[in-house]
C-alpha cells in the first residue's frame, strides 16, 4: 500500500493571524523549528518533467530522506511519498552515484495541529510565508474534504501547488 501526503498550500500575509485564530479554534501548539531541505536532481532522469523530488531535511537534531512521487489531482499537493530517518552520511552515497545538489532551502516553521490537519506556518527564505494544511490521518478523499474545510475555517483562500523549490528555481530564472 503506498503512503500518500495530502496537503495544501497557501500563500499567507499575516501567519501571526492565522495562528491565533487555529489556536481561538482549539489547535495544539507543536512548537517552532528551523528546517534545511537539500533537493537533488537525479543523473538520468528530470524531476522536474516527472514531478518528483528527492530531499534530504534536517530539523530537530535528525536527518530524513523523502522522495515524493507526482501529483496525483489538479487542486491539491497529494502524492506518494517516502520517507525515513537516515544517516547524514547519506548525501554522500547520492553525490557518488551521480546525484547533484540542486537547491537548499531554508525555513522557519511553527507547528499546530487542529483536528487532523496539521497547519504548518512556514516563513521561507527567498520566498517569503505560506501556510501548509497536511491531512494526519488514512483516507485521501477525507483528507481534502477535511482540509479543504480548514481552509475555510481560517479564512484561507487559493492553493499554490508548487514546491518551494519549483517557487525558487521560478524566482532565480531557473
Amino acid at each position: 500500500m503506498k503512503d500518500y501526503e495530502v496537503e495544501v498550500k497557501v500563500p499567507c500575509d499575516d501567519l501571526e493571524a492565522v495562528g491565533r485564530l487555529a489556536e481561538s479554534l482549539g489547535a495544539d501548539d507543536r512548537g517552532e523549528r528551523t528546517q534545511e531541505d537539500i533537493y537533488f536532481s537525479h543523473p538520468c532522469k528530470d524531476f522536474g518533467q516527472s514531478d518528483e523530488a528527492l530531499r534530504l531535511r534536517y530539523s530537530d537534531g535528525r536527518w530524513r530522506i523523502t522522495y515524493k512521487g507526482p501529483k496525483v489531482d489538479q487542486l491539491t499537493k497529494t502524492r506518494e511519498e517516502i520517507e525515513m530517518d537516515i544517516d547524514p552520511g547519506i548525501e554522500n552515497v547520492l553525490l557518488k552515484l551521480g546525484f547533484r545538489r540542486n537547491m537548499v532551502i531554508r525555513k522557519n516553521r511553527r507547528i499546530l495541529l487542529l483536528d487532523n490537519v496539521e497547519l504548518s506556518l512556514d516563513r521561507v527564505e527567498g520566498l517569503g510565508d505560506f501556510v501548509e494544511l497536511e491531512y494526519k490521518g488514512g483516507s485521501v478523499e477525507r483528507g481534502k474534504s477535511e482540509i479543504l474545510d480548514m481552509m475555510q475555517k481560517l479564512g484561507l483562500k487559493g492553493s499554490e501547488r508548487r514546491s518551494y523549490l519549483e517557487l525558487l528555481l521560478e524566482s532565480q530564472g531557473i
